[in-house]
């Protein structure tokens, strides 16, 4: 795109009227502005979009979600009335995958009413393409405290990454927010606050506290991981699959993706997918804080193998032609192989879960 684009001329408009904009402002423009939000104007998956998340990628990665689900739901004492909640759905696809997968115990699929939380409405006439052959209520919810309470299990994929995300700067004076603003050269650069963030030292993890200067922190706001906390915490469970880091520390994750390559975040925005590593060890944390368990988080790749993707890969190519076999080996490898082509090893699962529940699948020591 040549130009400004319309959210550019927005948001430079809002920062000539009060003034810098903190990271956290500027991503939940780029992603969720109304008219010009990149997740509020388009379908961002798939070859033709920007990128590409592991239920697009294999059938295998939903179906053992869905499994794993209805092994849940059994630990749980086959409750009636069970709430299955995906959060930032996508297409559709891991919840198409995971319903199919669980026709082999009927007694779920007549306990469960499927809640899909997604604020796009692109996506959602997408989710309701893909799932209009269940037969199982299938509701749409713009927030997950919408959806009613009861017996509950949720799914996040891919969702954490995507929440606005603040980035305070170390300074010689103690921890400034990091801003977006406009150089001198008329483009949108970072900055950083005036004022020191009052008391915010106190609130770090110990490992951060001694950060160099020039370090940067990152975090995101409670709420969604608390209400996914209280919903399991009064019984239930919720599955997080994401790429992140196990333990908080300093590090600048602050990242655009356009057409499935690494962009400048600052440039076009609403027109690249922008998103910033899990803390998942803030996830936990909070969670346990109002009475959830968390189990995890372990990498991607040993929570697919305890869960069964071998098995799954060999029963899928037993029934392929030799070409299809080849996409099932691929796609398998893509799932849970290390380094920067493969998702096992960045991508971690976490599971959060009433204490009762005890361990779940794949989360055995």
């Amino acid at each position: 795109m040549t130009g400004p684009t319309p959210l550019d001329t927005e948001i430079r408009r809002q920062i000539a009227r009060t003034g810098p904009m903190s990271v956290a402002r500027y991503m939940s423009l780029c992603l969720g502005h109304p008219e010009h939000g990149y997740y509020t104007t388009r379908d961002p998956l798939g070859r033709a979009g920007d990128f590409t998340t592991a239920p697009e990628i294999s059938q295998m990665f939903g179906e053992l979600i869905g499994l794993w689900a209805v092994s849940v739901w059994q630990q749980m004492g086959s409750p009636d009335g069970l709430r299955l909640v995906e959060l930032g759905p996508g297409r559709g696809t891991l919840m198409a995958d995971a319903m199919r997968a669980a026709k082999v115990v009927p007694a779920f699929r007549e306990a469960v009413t499927v809640h899909l939380v997604e604020i796009s409405e692109v996506l959602r006439q997408r989710q309701q393409d893909t799932l209009n052959h269940l037969d199982v209520p299938v509701l749409w919810h713009e927030r997950l405290q919408d959806v009613p309470h009861g017996p509950t299990i949720i799914l996040a994929n891919e969702f954490f990454d995507a929440l606005p995300v603040h980035q305070a700067v170390r300074q010689d004076d103690g921890w400034h927010e990091r801003m977006v603003e406009i150089g001198g050269d008329n483009k949108l650069v970072f900055g950083v606050g005036r004022e020191v963030i009052p008391h915010f030292e106190a609130t770090l993890p110990k490992q951060v506290r001694q950060a160099p200067s020039g370090a940067i922190y990152e975090w995101r706001t409670d709420t969604a991981v608390l209400e996914v906390g209280r919903r399991v915490a009064h019984g239930g469970a919720a599955l997080i699959v994401d790429y992140g880091h196990v333990e908080s520390a300093t590090g600048d994750t602050f990242q655009a993706v356009r057409s499935h390559a690494f962009a400048n975040p600052l440039i076009a925005p609403g027109q690249a997918d922008i998103t910033a590593h899990v803390d998942f060890q803030a996830l936990a944390t909070t969670a346990e804080s109002i009475g959830a368990k968390a189990l995890g988080p372990i990498e991607q790749a040993e929570f697919l193998r305890r869960i069964g993707i071998e098995h799954r890969a060999a029963v899928l190519k037993s029934q392929a032609t030799r070409e299809a076999a080849a996409e099932v080996d691929a796609a398998h490898e893509r799932l849970t192989a290390g380094g920067p082509k493969g998702m096992g090893q960045l991508f971690k699962a976490l599971t959060l879960a009433h204490p009762a529940l005890g361990t779940l699948p794949g989360f055995e020591s």
